[in-house]
């Protein structure tokens, strides 16, 4: 540490690699050209090293070009924490993971009431479809679909989505709109590949009592998101969870078909360590989220 020099030198150095001359870098920095000299004559000299080859314009040496990206990476760190540190200025920082799917069609949409209801929150989304066991570097808390089964963690139970059939009013359009489940087995549909979780067409249609012996599938998607996003293409019908839908249903890009209610064999949880859940901001965050949980529910039964 004996060779840390003081930051008006260090920042006279950072600026001076991205100038051509001491000129333009004590412009930026607001001193005279002669201050940004001295820094950097300083510099070397506390150093051992020549930083720059002196002409009619700057230069870096071998050295200097070493020295750059280290310096420069310090100052945008230390300007980045400073910058959240005062961002904080007395809100408590929740880390939330939720799976990717979930967080984008259920949980932003909401995010702004959260801010308002709570700004002394301040909220880290993490998204992610691994298994959580809130080791060290996991989040505080964590949305999750499942049984309701969570050992050793404490959890409650936010809403139980309904699956259905959607299609975009131009699939509807070039192939008519089916009048009974069994008509889709005519339809192209969009399957999911992928875990238990996920939705399944002869589930569905074992709920509604139609046997299937064969399904007229189109492409098998590994992820929710582009599953709806062919609906909206038009590519064909998908099943879809209610909770990842509601956007497009109440804009008319993706239309319900049948008032058939079959409900998710999974449902939301929050969860988070044993303990932790009556601390202040995560029991307001806990309460928030219940709220809009039960909103949710309402609107899909």
């Amino acid at each position: 540490m004996r060779n840390l020099p003081p930051s008006s030198s260090l920042r006279a150095f950072e600026a001076a690699t991205r100038h051509a001359t001491f000129t333009s870098a004590a412009e930026e920095l607001h001193v005279t050209q002669s201050a940004v000299s001295h820094q950097l004559k300083h510099l070397e000299q506390l150093w051992g090293l020549q930083l720059f080859h002196r002409g009619n314009a700057l230069h870096l040496t071998s050295a200097g070009a070493a020295l750059a990206p280290i310096v420069r990476e310090f100052f945008m760190k230390l300007e980045a924490t400073l910058a959240d540190l005062r961002e904080q200025n007395g809100r408590q920082r929740l880390s939330v993971s939720t799976t990717y799917s979930f967080a984008l069609k259920w949980l932003l949409p909401r995010l702004p009431d959260l801010a308002q209801a709570h700004p002394e929150i301040l909220l880290t989304l993490d998204s992610t479809d691994n298994p959580i066991n809130f080791s060290t570097a996991d989040p505080d808390v964590a949305i999750r679909l499942g049984n309701g089964h969570f050992p050793s963690l404490f959890s409650e139970f936010l809403f139980r989505e309904q699956i259905f059939p959607v299609a975009s009013p131009v699939l509807l359009a070039r192939f008519g709109t089916p009048q009974t489940a069994a008509e889709l087995l005519r339809y192209p549909l969009l399957t999911r590949d992928g875990a238990a979780l996920v939705p399944k067409w002869e589930q569905w249609f074992a709920q509604v009592g139609v046997e299937v012996t064969t399904l007229k599938e189109s492409i098998r998607y590994a992820d929710t998101n582009m599953t709806i996003e062919a609906a909206l293409l038009g590519q064909g019908i998908a099943l879809a969870r209610s909770g990842h839908v509601e956007a497009e249903l109440n804009d008319g890009r993706l239309e319900r078909l049948f008032n058939l209610p079959v409900a998710s064999p999974l449902a939301y949880y929050f969860v988070c360590p044993k303990g932790i859940e009556t601390q202040p901001h995560i029991a307001s965050f806990r309460r928030w989220l219940v709220t809009q949980a039960v909103g949710a529910q309402q609107a899909y039964a």
